[in-house]
């Protein structure tokens, strides 16, 4: 990869061809493997972080989202590092906590926000048929009506929820990079996916066998996945926003 991006930022993003997909894995192996304990140790760590946190009731969680974008920024400060000649260091796991703290919160505090609202129709899709089938008695009509509904309520879920993964996919590095306010990096990074979305299904179908493989060894091989895949994130960052 060269020092500095191939050309000026483009704030929605542009079309890089459908190989891209394989190509932003990759570049994120050759990240990775610069510093391979280092980036198992930082994985490890906010794993630790996250599962102390899922301690706290209800406010653990809230947190949780909260910083998720903060730490996400840390991994992507820490591959550009790397990209540009320098070397990781364990820190930069929290480099999120200097940079545009707030807005990163921010983002993830948004981020939960849409959540809420995806779970909140899909409940009342759920709940509302549900009580309408169980109200008419448990004959096995009823009961397959209430199967229909529960796929409905997943394909629903699936629909909703796959935008606001696009909006949150690229924002923290927006944030950090590039000083884009919270709204303006998400709608940044779903633009981004949009344009991208034939990249993005080979990336997927890829990764999703690599997940295969990695959670065949008592799941040990997510150590070395894990950091890929947010190493990926920059990649495909630097690939999609620069031209």
């Amino acid at each position: 990869m060269s020092t500095n991006p191939p050309g000026n930022f483009i704030p929605g993003g542009h079309t890089v061809p459908a190989g891209h997909g394989w190509t932003w894995i990759a570049r994120a192996w050759d990240l990775f493997k610069r510093a391979p304990a280092l980036w198992i140790g930082m994985v490890l760590a906010f794993v630790v972080i996250s599962c102390g946190l899922a301690l706290i009731p209800i406010l653990g969680s809230l947190i949780s989202f909260a910083l998720g974008p903060v730490f996400g920024a840390g991994f992507a400060i820490g591959c550009r590092a790397l990209d540009e000649g320098g070397k990781l260091k364990f820190s930069h796991l929290f480099a999120g906590f200097q940079t545009r703290f707030g807005t990163l919160v921010a983002v993830g505090l948004l981020y939960l926000a849409a959540l809420f609202v995806v779970l909140l129709v899909v409940g009342l899709i759920c709940g509302v048929s549900m009580f309408a089938i169980f109200r008419g008695g448990a004959d096995p009509a009823n009961i397959g009506a209430a199967f229909a509904t529960m796929v409905l309520a997943f394909l629903v879920a699936t629909a909703l929820m796959l935008p606001v993964a696009m909006a949150i996919w690229f924002a923290p590095p927006l944030v950090v990079f590039n000083e884009l306010g919270a709204f303006d990096a998400l709608k940044s990074s779903f633009l981004g996916c949009l344009k991208n979305m034939v990249p993005f299904l080979i990336y997927g179908l890829i990764l999703f066998g690599f997940a295969i493989l990695a959670s065949i060894p008592f799941g040990l091989g997510w150590l070395v996945l894990a950091p890929v895949i947010g190493a990926s994130i920059y990649t495909a960052y630097r690939d999609i926003y620069f031209g």
